[in-house]
């Protein structure tokens, strides 16, 4: 019983620096993917987010929806429409991503927050938004450009407003359904989203929870993973094909963050206990950081 005290005693030890030096710094956490569809892995992210909160910290948190989506697209009948690789959102499927972004997985994550003592405010197309877009358009084989329905990219951030909740010591919980200059509603990536997030606000750090276990040398091999890595070598391993599909638009949303001003970006795998807080708070971390 003394050794495992004295082991939680040099925890948090470990712990205070960290604690000091993020004190009244903006951390941006993502989460997204398959821990939306785990109660126990994102319980667990929000918990170390109430904790961040508790010590002083000012998180803001950007979420996804999940399979949730799948699911109730399922349900009405509606099969995706795939352009290019991409999903084409027309009216009916972004009636559907907004219910059970801003109704079902906005709402319980704010609940969950209030719910440990902590104030929360959900962030969306339905209550307050933060999220301005413009249409995204793919480039065609002869030039011309391609609809995917309503998708969006982020071109604007309310950061006056992230701001003041932050400073009011309440946590902002962003959906990411967008509005146009028109007032119309975009889909938008979370992953962009969250990085135009921390650009917009100089944050500290951006943190994505993933489901893999940061970046890997070889996708395949889980002992691959790399702790560290520059803008220029993740440009590197994009080129070589090290870096694809799902964790190109994290990685994306790192760079825009790094360059935007944000100091480290992080890449870690939600479903290990706590991780948000080990990779925040211990020197050796459990993901990939990455840097300028």
């Amino acid at each position: 019983m003394i050794d495992q005290a004295i082991t939680k005693a040099a925890g948090l030890v470990e712990a205070l620096s960290y604690i000091q030096r993020f004190h009244n710094k903006v951390v941006v956490v993502k989460v997204g993917g398959s821990i939306m569809d785990d109660e126990a892995a994102l319980s667990s992210i929000l918990n170390d987010i109430v904790f961040m909160n508790y010590v002083g910290m000012q998180p803001v948190l950007v979420h996804g929806g999940g399979k949730a989506i799948n699911e109730k697209m399922k349900q009405a009948g509606l099969v995706p429409q795939m352009v290019q690789g991409r999903r084409y959102t027309d009216d009916r499927t972004l009636a559907i991503a907004e219910q059970v972004l801003c109704n079902e997985v906005n709402r319980f994550i704010v609940n969950f927050i209030q719910s440990q003592g902590c104030e929360a405010m959900g962030l969306h197309s339905l209550s307050s938004v933060v999220l301005f877009a413009e249409k995204t358009y793919l480039s065609g084989p002869d030039g011309r450009r391609i609809d995917l329905g309503m998708v969006g990219e982020v071109k604007a951030v309310n950061a006056r407003l992230l701001q003041l909740l932050v400073q009011a010591d309440s946590i902002p919980v962003i959906a990411t359904i967008a509005r146009d200059d028109a007032g119309n509603k975009l889909n938008v990536n979370a992953d962009t989203a969250a990085g135009a997030v921390a650009a917009s606000m100089k944050a500290e750090k951006l943190v994505v929870v993933s489901d893999t276990h940061g970046i890997r040398r070889d996708i395949n091999d889980p002992e691959s993973r790399i702790s560290h890595l520059t803008v220029g070598q993740i440009d590197e391993m994009v080129k070589a094909g090290a870096i694809t599909t799902g964790m190109l638009p994290k990685v994306e949303a790192c760079v825009q963050a790094l360059q935007g001003g944000v100091s480290k970006t992080h890449i870690i795998d939600g479903r290990i206990p706590h991780a948000l807080l080990l990779e925040i708070y211990t020197e050796a971390g459990i993901g990939t950081e990455i840097v300028l």
